[in-house]
Parts: C-alpha cells; sequence; structure tokens
C-alpha cells in the first residue's frame, strides 16, 4: 500500500490521479468534491444471467438509475469511461453481498472477479454538485467535508424480472430564494439523477427524521434554507439486495467510481469493445 493521502490532498487532482491513489490503497475515502467536472459513477456488478433484467429495471426507472456504461460479460475494464478504468480496483470502497446479505467490505474486488461478471455504471448525484457550486449554490455535505446524507423513501419503483423496491434519495439544503436555479442547473444533467423529485416536508415521501440518514451523514439545515431531495444512486443497491442474487458487488455509499468523461458529455451506452 502506498502512503496514504488525504481528501484534501486529492481535491484540486485528476481524475486519473484519483484513481491512482485508489488503486494503490493510498485513498479508501468518499469522493464528493474530488476530480471536479468529470462524471462520477455508482457501480452494479452482478452474474450475466441477472443482467438483462436488471438493465431494464435500470430502464424503466431512469431518474435513480441512469446507466452511463456496461462492460462486456468477465471483462472489468471499462474503456467508454477511462481508458485504464479497471473495476476491481478503481473504486474506493466496495460492498459484497451474497444471497441479500452484507457479506463483506473491501477496497480490492480481484479475487473476487468471475468470467461471468457484468459490470453496470450508473450516474451519480455528486457530478452535478460542481455546477450547483459554480452558479453560487451551497453544497453543505461539501462545505462540512462529509458523505451526503441519503434516505430511504416511500417511492415505488417500477419492477423488472427479480427487482423491484422503493427509491433512494440524497438530501441538501438549498437557500429558498435558489431552488428554482437548483432545479434548473442539476435538470441539465439526466445521466446524473437530473432535477429534483421533492422538496420540504420529508415526511411527504416518507423519511422520518433529515438527523438520521440511512447512509452517509446529517447535515446542517440553516435558516433560510429548505431541504431539497434528489433521486439517489444507492437506490439500485436496495433493489439489488431485495432480490437476493447468489452474488452481488456495489460501491460503498458515497464512494464513486471516477470517470475521465466530462460531467455533462453525452455517454453512450455500450458494451466496451
Amino acid at each position: 500500500m502506498s502512503k496514504s493521502v488525504s481528501h484534501t490532498d486529492l481535491i484540486n487532482r485528476s481524475a486519473a490521479d484519483v484513481r491512482a491513489a485508489i488503486r494503490t490503497g493510498a485513498y479508501t475515502g468518499q469522493t464528493s468534491g474530488l476530480a471536479a467536472g468529470k462524471l462520477q459513477c455508482n457501480l452494479a456488478i452482478l452474474p450475466e444471467r441477472f443482467a438483462l433484467d436488471f438493465l431494464r429495471f435500470c430502464q424503466r426507472n431512469a431518474k435513480p438509475c441512469p446507466v452511463v456504461g456496461v462492460g462486456d460479460t468477465g471483462n472489468p475494464y471499462l474503456p467508454t469511461l477511462g481508458h485504464d478504468i479497471d473495476i476491481r480496483r478503481d473504486v474506493p470502497k466496495y460492498r459484497v453481498f451474497r444471497d441479500g446479505v452484507l457479506t463483506d467490505e473491501t477496497t480490492d474486488i480481484t479475487e473476487l472477479w468471475t468470467d461471468d461478471l457484468v459490470t453496470v455504471a450508473l450516474g451519480c448525484s455528486f457530478t452535478f454538485e460542481n455546477a450547483l457550486q459554480r452558479n453560487g449554490i451551497p453544497v453543505r455535505h461539501v462545505e462540512m467535508g462529509r458523505n451526503v446524507p441519503m434516505y430511504r423513501s416511500n417511492l415505488a419503483l417500477v419492477p423488472a424480472g427479480p427487482f423491484a423496491g422503493e427509491m433512494v434519495v440524497t438530501m441538501r439544503p438549498i437557500p429558498e430564494n435558489k431552488i428554482a436555479a437548483a432545479y434548473a442547473i442539476s435538470g441539465k444533467y439526466p445521466q446524473a439523477h437530473g432535477a429534483p423529485i421533492a422538496v420540504g416536508d420529508p415526511g411527504d415521501i416518507g423519511i422520518a427524521d433529515l438527523a438520521q440518514p440511512d447512509w452517509g451523514e446529517p447535515v446542517d439545515i440553516r435558516p433560510g434554507e429548505v431541504p431539497v431531495y434528489w433521486a439517489c444512486g444507492v437506490t439500485p443497491q436496495n433493489v439489488l439486495l431485495d432480490a437476493k442474487l447468489p452474488l452481488c458487488i456495489t460501491h460503498t455509499p458515497g464512494h464513486m467510481l471516477i470517470a475521465d468523461v466530462a460531467e455533462d458529455a453525452e455517454t453512450t451506452v455500450l458494451n466496451t469493445k
């Protein structure tokens, strides 16, 4: 393992530099705010026999599950997202599920890789945060050096095969007079969940307490700010868990794959041949 580096050390480094630190084990933390301007991706790695139904599920639920890349069966590389990306080592932290149970959290899945696995990369809301900040809209968890708060909601998803469930959402406090701008800016990034799905009372979408996120960390909501909710790429993790696949590998929430493509690029979903 290389000498450890911090989030602060990497804040102005390129996507390739960040991935190199991750690949060598020097960095295993959350990726919010890193490689500004580059697409960040959620991951779902699953056996080929389940992949088509999962892609159908993503197509039917594009808001929380925007597909930005699909790997060839058994191929751990994703050249459509970055020429040197190795999905086995380029994510800070992975979660391994067997039969719907979390069995491991690791920084390297090389030993788990088999020739029947398919990687599906999904857009992440970390991507549009740079655009919000450039336009004077605060992103509180970045300001506080925290992982974005994520919550289970009561918003039902359209099922496909064994995949079904409810949407997971992220929350960002936005000044009331900037909510319309936040909608307009994030709406330009459909590959990163697009515009918000709700504003205001968390109870309206089934959230009991904003101070107790299901993943990530709570953030301050200041006077004049309103909670705003976006669809979240942790959604497919819940869905995959509920489907009880014999093996499924995802990123740990907040610990994303950072691609080389621009955050506002038109990504093309093709097999990576």
